[in-house]
């Protein structure tokens, strides 16, 4: 496809006031704007730019929808297989032939971001404030031709039909919603919230999961700022609903190693009935986002895709990319997804070297009183999950006449035997760097056996007592296992010719899923009954030693509350340990600040995030960014990359203070 020539800069004039302009091009050469006043308007004035000359309705939703240079905006094309249904010469809307696919023609990535700024728009250097952003869209006057107005219509309502059933599309359409032209985008700190909820009125409750829509949904967000974004297609059992990942890298200008935004899309299920609010209706209410994946890990995502958007639109100079990544099924174990990910499109991780994921976050005090500093947890570490399965066999009757070899006595007595057996404890260097860590804010009969843990542990009863006694810090120091699903018979008189049951257990680094399934079998002592193994991958750990967790430790010192960061062993599991078996530094951590209580939402009934606490987390996220940058930069000895004018980060920044 051809593309447009570049015209001169624009150049600029004052609007007073709040007032909107809207521009309306009505022929070559010609702008006529249109003051349209704001509700309510206060002295003042913006450097708003004078439109171009007349531009066609494609050309204009390029300028908007892929936000690039003003000067040479690439062209959109809304095509078929082979007729164009937008033609630009007579600027007529004409229905084209089935199948048609909506595709953005995006320049080549790696452009410096120059190239990269919205359209006529406007931004200050913090790219959340609300205040800081304008934006002036071209309004095209479309002119009928000989098609007449019937034509015009009809036309729009086939385009409009298009780009609402989009969901039949290949996922490497990229659809462009064309009304979005007419309208400002606002500022990321209120769209972070409606984008959100959108994401939680999307169902994804695994199973089935059917997180293709909401791949779609993140994937036309990142798109809006410009961001290079695929939807892939992952597998899905027999006749369950599509599945799907979402992809996006924000081009830097160095060659750092790429850091990965990792979250998932699915969800665990929820039962309305035990909510006081619908759980998948994406409710905002009294400062909150609630429902389903509000913290798990929706909230997440959005978070860490609105945190990109915001770096995008402001353009900021990285030294390295950005890679935002949400797959599907990783509350059922991820091997499906993250895990197929990893295996079958390895060109998404090209040069990532870091990762932040779920798992750590800030932990704050509910009492406004208390002395003790918001704690930065960052897991570093977790527990290796082993899921088995206990099958007991029998002989099958009626109830009403019991034998010793029934099944299910067979089942219940095995796994009482596996209920009374405690591992034995063992604690790992990165535990006991965890509680190193937290001797400042441990209690002050308890931070001599914070500092010696495993001497303390095995020589002090009194303070084994207290440590195991927290179920938390039980599971820290020893493998778990949790006796979480039974099956029997169907019927109350019904002795079935097996039973089964299934076991939860979490495994310390180092211990190995099939030799803990063999202790298992002789703790059970019993033939008639068959240990399998559901479920398992090792515990690798990520040292703390490196730029990106000086880089937290940086931001969290200089908040107005300094948090203590410490490295975690945690001993639930997320889909880092994918990304950990490549070699790439994976830290569990989002700057979310939650109480106790909040933090039990999760999985729980009655989900849900502070907006505040929403925006508090993708500043955070900049901040990270930005520093992680900056230390590297600075450990490594090298100079920063220069930007489109010549000028390094820290110049630009200088030469902007000089006035």
């Amino acid at each position: 496809m051809a593309r447009t020539t570049s015209s001169p800069p624009i150049p600029a004039r004052e609007i007073s006031g709040r007032s909107r302009a809207s521009t309306v091009l009505s022929s070559p050469g010609r702008a006529v704007t249109e003051r349209v006043p704001s509700p309510s308007s206060s002295e003042g004035s913006r450097r708003i730019p004078e439109a171009p000359g007349a531009l066609t309705p494609a050309q204009c939703l390029a300028r908007w929808a892929l936000r690039r240079s003003r000067c040479d905006p690439p062209p959109v094309s809304i095509r078929g297989p082979s007729t164009p249904i937008l033609t630009h010469s007579n600027s007529e809307i004409e229905p084209g032939p089935p199948g048609l696919e909506i595709f953005a023609v995006y320049p080549p990535q790696g452009s410096p971001p120059a190239t990269r700024s919205p359209s006529w728009s406007g931004m200050a250097a913090d790219p959340l404030d609300s205040e800081a952003r304008f934006e002036l869209l071209p309004l095209p006057r479309i002119r009928l031709g000989r098609a007449g107005g019937p034509a015009f219509a009809a036309g729009l309502v086939t385009v409009v039909l298009l780009f609402a059933t989009l969901g039949g599309l290949s996922s490497e359409a990229q659809a462009v919603w064309p009304f979005d032209l007419f309208f400002e985008r606002g500022p990321i700190s209120r769209r972070a919230a409606e984008v959100l909820a959108d994401a939680i009125r999307i169902p994804t409750a695994n199973p089935p999961g059917n997180e293709r829509a909401l791949a779609r949904r993140y994937a036309a967000e990142l798109r809006r700022s410009g961001i290079e974004a695929r939807v892939i297609e992952t597998p899905g059992s027999d006749g369950s609903p599509r599945r799907a990942a979402v992809w996006g890298r924000l081009r830097g200008q160095g060659d750092r190693p790429a850091l990965a935004l990792l979250s998932h899309l699915d969800t665990v299920p929820a039962d309305p009935a035990e909510w006081s609010v619908d759980p998948f209706a994406g409710k905002v209410w009294d400062g909150f986002i609630w429902g389903r994946g509000a913290l798990d890990a929706k909230g997440v995502g959005v978070s860490q895709l609105m945190a990109m958007a915001a770096i995008a639109d402001a353009d900021i100079a990285l030294e390295r990319d950005l890679v935002f990544l949400a797959t599907p099924e990783e509350e059922t174990g991820g091997r499906d997804g993250a895990g197929w990910l990893v295996e079958n499109h390895p060109e998404l991780l090209e040069d990532v070297g870091y990762l932040l994921t779920e798992g750590g976050g800030v932990k704050i005090s509910a009492r406004r009183e208390s002395d003790s500093p918001p704690i930065w947890g960052v897991a570093i570490v977790e527990k290796a999950p082993c899921w088995l399965e206990l099958e007991a066999r029998g002989r099958a009757g009626h109830s009403s006449s019991p034998t010793p070899d029934a099944a299910v006595p067979r089942l219940v007595a095995a796994l009482d035997r596996i209920r009374r057996v405690e591992a034995p404890i063992r604690v790992i260097p990165e535990v006991e760097q965890m509680f190193t860590a937290l001797v400042p804010v441990a209690a002050e009969w308890d931070r001599a056996g914070y500092l010696y843990l495993a001497t303390t542990l095995e020589k002090d009863e009194g303070f084994q007592r207290r440590f195991l006694g927290n179920p938390g810090q039980n599971a820290l120091v020893r493998n778990t296992v949790s006796i979480t699903v039974l099956e029997g018979a169907a019927k109350t008189n019904v002795a079935p010719a097996s039973a089964r049951a299934q076991l939860d257990a979490r495994l310390l680094p180092g211990e190995s899923c099939t030799d803990f399934a063999e202790a298992i079998r002789r703790v059970v002592d019993d033939e008639s009954i068959e240990v399998r193994e559901l479920l398992s991958f090792p515990a690798i750990a990520s040292s703390p030693d490196t730029p990106l967790f000086r880089a937290i430790e940086e931001v969290a010192g200089r908040q107005a509350e300094p948090g203590l960061v410490v490295p975690r062993l945690i001993g639930g599991f997320t889909d880092a340990h994918w990304f950990r078996e490549l070699g790439i530094t994976s830290y569990g951590f989002v700057p979310r600040a939650l109480t106790a209580n909040e933090s039990r939402r999760v999985h729980g009934i009655d989900e849900r995030i502070g907006k505040e606490t929403l925006v508090e987390s993708i500043r955070l996220t900049i901040e990270i960014v930005r520093a992680f940058d900056r230390l590297e930069s600075a450990e490594s000895g090298a100079p920063r990359s220069s930007g489109a004018n010549g000028m390094s980060e820290e110049t630009r920044r200088e030469a902007i203070a000089d006035g």
